[in-house]
């Protein structure tokens, strides 16, 4: 499942996001190169932007269908509110911009808007978590806890560029309001062409036994690298992939963490309201008494700088999610 084969015929190119994907090859703006192929089918998806077009990967679809494209402005309320109105009008809009203004300047408006009337418009929200240096206000590090709390509100987070493709295609078959993370430009290939994405699901990647992570969004690119490096070292990790927070697969999670001696999360979010919340109450729910190890980031926010600077600094590379789990197997071994 880890391997990096790519779909037939798809473009790749190498740039600037290669050291974050390991060497690995990318796909450029896979999100918009998915959403313009589903435009030549659906006539009834319409793109919208908030002056983001170029920074959250739209323009392929704008330059296919400029007569189904609308820049709104630097105005998310009315983003959403615009969106609203399409989708009441029988059209699927694509909302984008980034995480931290969907969330915090337009969140009444997902929630009222859209979630409350259970409207079909889908928010693709750009620099998740620790994917850009420009500090407290560009960095949606709480996004995935803040819309977990609304009612009815499809949540997101993909690991890779095969998974971008796939989950923007199953957004657009679903019916309902959808908040999607996204991971923008030259998008590292981690999962190969038999990989299904399916809202709702997760996916066991690899067996393991001394310790299992439960991983999200790109994270989960960092926990495969680092069972196959664990494994040298006579460490058996399992990895399960969530790419949905919400509905969250409880029943799969209880079952993988019933199945492992440790279990850690990890999570390109801070530690608490997200991915390791969730995992705590599922296994609160499910009677499983085990100690777990959470990678993310911390409840504060975080400075300027370079990304993967920061990266290593606050734990989300391999090489800390290695050093976490040593730690872990020889303290409770």
């Amino acid at each position: 499942m880890s391997g990096a084969a790519t779909k037939a015929g798809r473009t790749l190119a190498m740039g600037q996001d290669e050291a974050a994907g390991g060497g690995r090859q990318s796909v450029e703006a896979p999100f918009g190169r998915a959403l313009a192929r589903l435009g030549q089918s659906r006539p009834d998806i319409v793109g919208l932007t908030a002056d983001l077009g170029k920074y959250t990967d739209i323009l392929p679809f704008r330059d296919a269908f400029p007569d189904r494209f609308f820049n709104v402005g630097m105005a998310e309320q009315n983003l959403v509110a615009v969106a609203a109105g399409l989708a009441r009008t029988g059209k699927v809009p694509f909302a984008t911009t980034y995480g931290v203004f969907a969330t915090r300047r337009a969140y009444d408006f997902v929630a009222i808007a859209l979630a409350h009337s259970n409207l079909d418009v889908k928010i693709v929200a750009g620099l998740p978590g620790l994917t850009t240096g420009y500090g407290g206000t560009h960095q949606a590090i709480e996004d995935l806890a803040l819309m977990r709390m609304i009612p009815g509100l499809t949540i997101i987070d993909p690991c890779d560029a095969t998974e971008i493709e796939a989950a923007t295609e199953a957004i657009a078959a679903h019916r309902g309001p959808v908040y999607m993370r996204l991971l923008r430009g030259s998008v590292p290939v981690v999962f190969d062409a038999g990989y299904r994405f399916e809202i709702g699901k997760a996916r066991q990647l690899r067996d393991g036994s001394d310790v299992g992570i439960i991983s999200t969004g790109f994270m989960t690119e960092r926990a495969l690298d680092a069972a196959d490096a664990l494994s040298k070292q006579g460490i058996s990790a399992g990895v399960l992939h969530v790419p949905t927070i919400k509905p969250f697969d409880a029943e799969a999670v209880a079952a993988f963490a019933a199945g492992v001696s440790r279990i850690v999360t990890a999570e390109n979010h801070v530690i608490v309201g997200g991915l390791a919340s969730l995992v705590v109450e599922t296994l609160f729910d499910a009677g499983i008494a085990k100690k777990l190890t959470r990678i993310g980031l911390p409840d504060r926010y975080i400075e300027c700088g370079a990304v993967p600077t920061l990266q290593a600094k606050y734990g989300l590379t391999t090489e800390a999610v290695i050093a976490v789990i040593i730690a872990l197997v020889r303290t409770t071994a």
